[in-house]
């Protein structure tokens, strides 16, 4: 039986009276869209993060999209990133009207190299979106106080990291706004696509309901003309109000599979994930990097073992952001790993017998290079 890098369906068995419960609970209710389901689900959110608001959208991408607009970013402006992640966090950025300007990532951690951002602000620069990537925190500290000094916003990409800290301080809780996913392979997903907004301002929380709903405060009515259908369905609020109270025990079991890996490859010459000072990784996914990564993926074909690579091409060398006038070698420690980063399977229902399994063809195959 093949090994893949992510499977739902040990944990839907586990939990297949709840999940079906939530889905009975909605299709009871009498109300299919934006009822109590979404509205208890934001409130539990936000609560679990000590937030003023949360607004629940249909994925993580319009999260974000959503997010710049309602605190005004848009044409014109630019908004600073990484290239090493998931598209989505650039797509967005682009679907808002704003300009993504990269800097290089740390090559212990993969995250964005805060030092590097003070170089690229020019006075078009209006915001600034850290990913929180792989399932763990930017330090936002430093990006506070750039922030503070040239009036910036800050919005976090929370897509993988939900549950992660920074100093004891919750991922999605610093800046102006944060974006989740709730994409089934995340570690609070939903069974279809979802996604949310945290923010403690009023006015963001107000226009992104709006945003969210055509424009419209009132039913038929629109206010505003930047308006979406971007609305987090019933079934999956219920759906992941009844995992939120299961997060901290998902976290758990991913970090229980990465202590297994890490006690199992430690001695391999394979890099394995590290941990920033401050942070209390999540594991999202179980990243690491070796530079014969693709002979190593080939040859774990014959163990049935699926692998994934997050991720093969940064976003600054695809031809769909050509026009951003970036050209090979403008971030090296990014085009680096995209040639030697990848992941083994890791979710919390992962069995120990799968891990051994996981770590017993990885040895061999790298003892064979």
């Amino acid at each position: 039986m093949t090994t893949l890098v992510w499977d739902y369906l040990e944990e839907y068995e586990n939990e297949r009276a709840d999940i079906l419960d939530a889905v009975e609970t909605v299709f009871s209710s009498g109300r299919l869209v934006l009822g109590d389901s979404v509205r208890g689900f934001e409130e539990e959110f936000a609560a679990y993060h000590g937030a003023g608001h949360c607004v629940g959208v249909d994925n993580g991408t319009n999260a974000i999209t959503l997010a710049l607009q309602a605190l005004g970013v848009g044409p014109g402006d630019e908004v600073v990133t990484v290239s090493n992640t998931a598209a989505p966090t650039v797509v967005a950025i682009d679907s808002a009207g704003a300009t993504p300007v990269f800097v290089d990532v740390d090559p212990d951690t993969y995250l964005m190299d805060t030092a590097q951002v003070a170089a690229v602000l020019t006075p078009r620069t209006r915001c600034l979106l850290p990913v929180h990537l792989y399932g763990q925190c930017v330090d936002l500290a430093p990006l506070e106080r750039l922030a503070a000094a040239h009036d910036l916003l800050i919005v976090e990409d929370c897509a993988q990291a939900h549950g992660a800290r920074h100093d004891g301080r919750l991922a999605g809780t610093t800046g102006a706004a944060a974006a989740f996913s709730f994409y089934p392979t995340k570690v609070l997903g939903a069974y279809g696509d979802g996604g949310a907004v945290l923010t403690s301002s009023d006015e963001a929380d107000r226009a992104l309901r709006r945003l969210r709903y055509y424009g419209m405060e009132e039913r038929y009515y629109v206010v505003g003309t930047s308006g979406h259908n971007s609305r987090l369905d019933e079934v999956q609020a219920e759906i992941l109000r009844r995992k939120l109270r299961r997060l901290d025990g998902y976290v758990a079991g991913r970090r229980a599979v990465a202590r297994r890996y890490e006690e199992g490859l430690a001695d391999t010459g394979l890099v394995l994930p590290r941990t920033a000072p401050g942070n209390e990784h999540v594991y999202y996914v179980y990243t690491v990097r070796h530079p014969r990564r693709d002979d190593i993926i080939e040859a774990l074909k014959k163990y049935d073992i699926e692998l994934n690579i997050s991720y093969p091409w940064p976003v600054h060398t695809m031809t769909g952001f050509a026009h951003l006038g970036y050209r090979a070698g403008s971030l090296p420690v990014t085009e680096e790993l995209a040639g030697q980063i990848f992941s083994l399977p890791m979710y919390p229902a992962l069995a120990p017998d799968v891990q051994d399994k996981v770590i017993g063809a990885v040895r061999d195959v790298l003892a064979g290079l």
